[in-house]
């Protein structure tokens, strides 16, 4: 039981005030909360574990869901409340992730210390009105406190996990419990909620998809869901001042509809600009929490300054996107995009799939980990994540896409495959590769949603045999198909691309 005293008191050392001018905004008191997270600014994807036992003996093991035994996840855990009974602060925040009209809420009472991750939880959760009574999820966060100190403190007839270094994220998926050591980044705690999420919709058939969503501003209804890894545009192109906002990183498709599983969003801050991403900019606001966003001497943020980390994040209200829906509910979806960040500039920017190759793109995942995503990502590195979120995977992939294709078949979305990376393109007569402008994403992304995509002429592209449109509103002609600027050894290099995909479903399938 622990028994400090429950008190919320944002004024300790971690979190700071700033005040910033906004042209836009015509004030100076945005109030946002500045807060760093110390050594680890991305997810620890090594440390995570998973308690085996009776309820878990048929989950996907191997290399995302590493196992813990019972005894010292137990360890851990009466460590963690021994600690947390003798600090003088504690905060007790019960939350809810998913929707109570949907039957599939899950009450999460988190204990921490640290008044940022309070808020953090506040902020991408529904705050109970009231404290529960039980919770149905409960989080010990200490975060601050070295693995090792805990380790040290086991009973001597525990063995602990020699593969383990300073840093902890385990899941007791039969008690319903979760421990965080050794990080304090945030992102640690929304992504163990959405894998908990992960393990019990398919329970019920239901599909836990890494995605985001929005519909139509005036029926609210035609809603479209981007798949994507973290940095492939998902809460970029949800946020769409044309459409309405359901949420910009975790769902569940259900046979009534969809729903998001938060209540808040928590972006990429990295080049922020009020031209290219005015939703995210200017929800950033008293009430949002900006991560390891570097500011001036005057607290105002630079948002191009990655020296603490390229994985600069701001959490904040589903409410501070203006033309978000709330509860955050809506219909089958009209359009499914799968984003991949291509850095080898491969395929195409646009590409309409059918059933079949959605579930094979869906499983093979096929996308570029973006830069402090993970602790261990200096670099932008090609590779295949299952289900467009394979580190938040309980299940085996083909159990996803199953219930996938089930969906597709029944509801009959149109299915897209939108490529947010790089293209060459002939400047000058110089081939040049370049990063995809965001506004030309948005640009193909209008033109699905107004209809005018599938009015165009398609071509089937070889060896993935998806359909590639001749034209596209606003969009230059030759970079929507890449072997006019691939040069004369493209073919080859998407032969070689193709091979891995193919290598990779073999494994999955």
């Amino acid at each position: 039981m622990i028994s400090s005293n429950i008190i919320f008191n944002p004024s300790t050392p971690d979190l700071y005030v700033y005040g910033c001018l906004h042209d836009n905004l015509n004030t100076i008191n945005t109030g946002a909360i500045i807060a760093y997270s110390g050594e680890k600014t991305g997810r620890s994807p090594k440390a995570k574990r998973i308690v085996l036992d009776s309820h878990t003996t048929d989950i996907w093991w191997g290399k995302i869901n590493i196992p813990m035994s019972p005894e010292l996840f137990s360890g851990y855990k009466s460590t963690a409340i021994q600690y947390l009974n003798q600090q003088k602060l504690v905060y007790q925040i019960d939350s809810i992730a998913g929707i109570s009209s949907t039957n599939a809420e899950i009450k999460i009472r988190t204990y921490c210390t640290s008044a940022y991750h309070a808020l953090f939880m506040k902020t991408l959760f529904k705050e109970s009105d009231t404290m529960f009574d039980k919770p149905d999820f409960t989080i010990y966060d200490v975060g601050e406190l070295d693995l090792n100190t805990a380790t040290e403190k086991l009973d001597p007839t525990i063995k602990p996990d020699p593969t383990l270094e300073s840093t902890l994220v385990s899941l007791n998926l039969s008690s319903m419990e979760m421990l965080m050591y050794g990080t304090m980044y945030a992102g640690e705690l929304k992504k163990s909620i959405f894998t908990l999420f992960m393990y019990l919709m398919p329970l019920h058939s239901e599909l836990s998809l890494h995605s985001s969503c929005n519909v139509d501003t005036e029926t609210e209804s035609k809603p479209t869901i981007f798949f994507g890894l973290s940095g492939t545009g998902k809460t970029t192109l949800s946020a769409d001042p044309n459409r309405k906002l359901i949420g910009d990183d975790e769902h569940v498709w259900a046979d009534w509809g969809i729903f998001n599983i938060e209540s808040g969003c928590y972006a990429k801050c990295i080049n922020l600009s009020a031209e290219f991403e005015p939703e995210i900019f200017e929800a950033i606001r008293y009430g949002a929490i900006l991560e390891n966003v570097v500011v001036d001497k005057n607290f105002v943020p630079n948002y191009a300054d990655k020296s603490i980390t390229e994985n600069t994040r701001c959490a904040y209200p589903l409410s501070h996107i203006p033309n978000s829906v709330i509860p955050p509910i809506t219909t089958h979806p009209t359009n499914i995009i799968m984003l991949t960040c291509d850095a080898d500039g491969l395929l195409p920017p646009i590409a309409k799939l059918d059933p079949s190759q959605a579930i094979y793109f869906f499983l093979n995942g096929y996308t570029s980990k973006m830069i402090g995503t993970e602790i261990s990502v200096t670099k932008t590195e090609q590779t295949f994540s299952a289900c467009f979120g394979e580190p938040f995977l309980i299940w085996q992939p083909t159990l996803y896409g199953k219930l996938l294709k089930k969906y597709i078949l029944k509801h009959k979305p149109d299915i897209w495959l939108l490529n947010t990376g790089w293209v060459t393109e002939q400047i000058n007569g110089i081939s040049q590769s370049r990063r995809i402008p965001i506004q030309t994403s948005r640009d193909i992304v209008n033109s699905i949603h107004d209809g005018t995509l599938c009015q165009q002429e398609f071509i089937t592209y070889p060896l993935f045999n998806f359909q590639i449109p001749l034209l596209c509103p606003n969009i230059i002609n030759s970079i929507l198909d890449p072997r006019i600027n691939g040069g004369p050894d493209y073919m080859a290099k998407l032969t070689n691309l193709y091979k891995k995909f193919e290598e990779n479903y073999a494994t999955l399938a």
